[in-house]
């Protein structure tokens, strides 16, 4: 993940920052506990790709 998209990009529910998960390729927004996908180098940013984190996995 290009470093110079992840500070540009915004969550499209809260409009918050991602951090970026490696293991599983995928943005994480902690305030809305949603992981949004990245395939092919390019982020899904569809809330319905979204997949809910446990409370516990989004901290």
């Amino acid at each position: 993940m290009d470093h110079r998209l992840l500070e540009i990009i915004a969550c499209p529910v809260c409009h918050g920052k991602f951090s970026y998960d490696k293991e599983n390729l995928e943005l994480i927004c902690k305030f809305d506990r949603l992981a949004f996908p990245v395939r092919d180098g390019i982020p899904v940013l569809l809330e319905n790709e979204a997949r809910a984190l446990p409370t516990e996995e989004s901290r």
